[in-house]
């Protein structure tokens, strides 16, 4: 992995034709309707930015500690994060001021345009990143998302340790209107999809998943068999997830190890899921199949989640690494 800096050449910038480019133009009005065509904001200077990833979940990370607003639109993320004509990722990351009292706030546009209330992996890269531009030793950071607090903590051998919070397993909240099976939560509940009829429990982690870890019939996952990039859509546009959903598709290997493929709201097919993986060790423990420390193996790597009694918060610990920074003119 490279971890010098590098410009991104005016060249690669200029390559796309300006009607290709999505975010040069958008209506007025909101929704799909009519309305006058409007230029989108442009920005003055060239910004500065790194580029991170936690086991090839990759980010754009902006220094926007500044001002309170992001300092791109979510038209422009998505030119940025377009991996033929832009710098590439799966989200742009802004590190914003503090609020009440924390260190400093977090927001995300996917690489859709689309905002999540939060990211794990993207969570461990912004820590790393802050850290990296302040020359900061290894400590504990207070970081308010659209989730609510989270605390990552940078380690001594290089990994980030984040207090994701308590997950949220009222089927309201989720939210899903699938019908609650234990309690309030939704655990081991069917839904017919494609054809078949899954088994489903859901979890929040401050954005929606929903985890499987096969058929009603008793058919396991076997995650290297799965059709992600057809199957996953059927999953997060369904009726019965009102916000979309993020979908974990759960083979177990022991019940401290477990394989984990992801269809992401708003992202589609990624190497790995912070929030995924937290939501997956829930699931599990709901459903008897884990235990509450569990490593989540990802395609881009393994994530060790604990799912502690003591405090009901769950513990994410995985790398954040920069892969190479630069400026980019919009």
């Amino acid at each position: 992995m490279a971890q010098a800096a590098a410009s991104i050449p005016a060249t690669t910038r200029a390559a796309a034709p300006r009607q290709q480019r999505g975010w040069q133009h958008r209506r007025s009005g909101g929704g799909s309707g009519g309305g006058a065509m409007r230029q989108a904001p442009r920005c003055a200077a060239a910004i500065k930015f790194a580029k991170y990833q936690g086991l090839g979940n990759d980010f754009i990370l902006v220094d926007n500690r500044h001002q309170a607003d992001p300092v791109i639109t979510p038209e422009q993320a998505v030119t940025l994060c377009d991996r033929n004509f832009g710098i590439g990722g799966d989200g742009v990351i802004f590190a914003l001021p503090g609020e009440n009292g924390t260190d400093y706030a977090m927001r995300i546009f996917n690489s859709d345009g689309s905002e999540p209330e939060m990211c794990g992996n993207g969570i461990r890269c912004l820590a790393r990143f802050v850290a990296d531009i302040d020359g900061s030793q290894p400590r504990q950071y207070r970081v308010h998302t659209l989730a609510g607090l989270i605390q990552p903590a940078l380690l001594a051998d290089g990994q980030v340790c984040v207090d994701m919070g308590e997950p949220i397993l009222k089927a309201a909240d989720v939210p899903t209107t699938l019908q609650p099976t234990q309690g309030e939560a939704v655990v081991q509940q069917r839904l017919t999809v494609d054809g078949k009829e899954w088994l489903f429990t859901c979890v929040s982690m401050g954005n929606p998943h929903a985890i499987t870890f096969g058929l009603s019939d008793g058919t396991p996952i076997k995650v290297d068999e799965l059709d992600l990039p057809r199957m996953g859509p059927l999953f997060e546009h369904n009726a019965v997830f009102p916000a979309r959903t993020n979908t974990e598709f759960v083979e177990v290997l022991t019940p401290s190890h477990v394989r984990m493929h992801v269809w992401e709201r708003g992202a589609g097919r990624t190497l790995a899921c912070g929030t995924g993986a937290c939501a997956t060790v829930v699931a599990g423990v709901l459903e008897g199949k884990t235990q509450r420390t569990c490593q989540v193996d990802l395609p881009g790597g393994p994530l060790h989640i604990e799912w502690r009694e003591s405090d009901n918060h769950i513990y994410m610990t995985g790398p954040a690494e920069l892969v190479f920074s630069g400026s980019v003119g919009m």
